[in-house]
């Protein structure tokens, strides 16, 4: 099994990081940590350092930092991704949130930062993982219009309007751990080929019973799949690895040595 979007840097696995990883590693086979501000990133990547071949990076900006960075902290955060490319499988969380974001110049900044993500991912040649809120329509139809190849809607709760045109354009939905209480979620990923379909937890977020989430929970979201589509377990499982495998191109060897303390 695979996690491909979490938050290990997350302060609230301060206490405990390690062996929160230690703990999901004998569950899994990989995790993909989210880095979605400047100040993660370098942390992200000292993680990809201690536990290889385990832990995963993507590096990106969630929207509602996106008008937080002057341009030059923005630019110096690409030259930073572009430093590290071979560090990193992808270019996310990035995309757009009117949840959260509704002031009008707000909103164009976020907009302009979602493409300057888009333009390096093109640039780099790698995934991009995406973060729409109230937004799906509009994003993919940006990533369509940014000819994107390589494209997964993080932690998707849309419409099965949206996950056939998501589909068909050969991206990929990406199901997470709230998929446990929500009908909406449930019902739509029932119909979806599981051939588009990658597993995260989000964690700490969304996590079972309210509680914190951890990655190896990742396996609720294996098991929900395999009842909703009428498929084994290790079916789901062997399937969405490989989606996940393939999209952001990592090895199926779950070998790491941890670093010295």
């Amino acid at each position: 099994m695979i996690d491909i979007h979490c938050h290990l840097t997350s302060a609230r696995f301060k206490h405990d990081r390690d062996a929160v990883i230690q703990q999901a590693s004998r569950r899994l086979e990989a995790v993909i940590t989210s880095a979605i501000h400047p100040n993660e990133a370098e942390k992200a990547l000292r993680l990809c350092e201690k536990y290889p071949s385990f832990v995963h990076a993507t590096l990106g900006l969630h929207p509602v930092y996106a008008a937080e960075l002057t341009d030059e902290e923005l630019e110096a955060y690409l030259n930073l991704i572009r430093r590290n490319r071979s560090k990193i499988a992808g270019i996310g969380e990035i995309g757009l949130d009117y949840h959260w974001i509704s002031d009008s110049i707000r909103i164009g900044k976020m907009k302009k930062v979602f493409i300057d993500f888009l333009q390096l991912a093109r640039e780099l040649d790698l995934p991009v993982v995406l973060h729409l809120r109230n937004a799906i329509d509009e994003g993919l139809d940006i990533v369509m219009k940014n000819k994107m190849r390589e494209v997964v809607f993080h932690c998707f709760n849309g419409t099965t309007r949206q996950s056939e045109e998501i589909t068909k354009n050969n991206y990929y939905v990406s199901i997470a751990t709230n998929i446990l209480r929500s009908e909406n979620i449930q019902n739509v990923v029932s119909k979806v080929p599981l051939q588009r379909i990658v597993t995260e937890t989000d964690s700490p977020y969304l996590g079972p019973r309210r509680k914190r989430n951890a990655p190896q929970n990742v396996s609720l979201v294996v098991d929900k799949l395999a009842e909703l589509q009428g498929l084994s377990p290790t079916e789901v499982d062997e399937i969405t690895s490989q989606n996940a495998r393939r999209f952001f191109n990592i090895g199926s060897q779950n070998s790491f040595k941890t670093s010295a303390p």
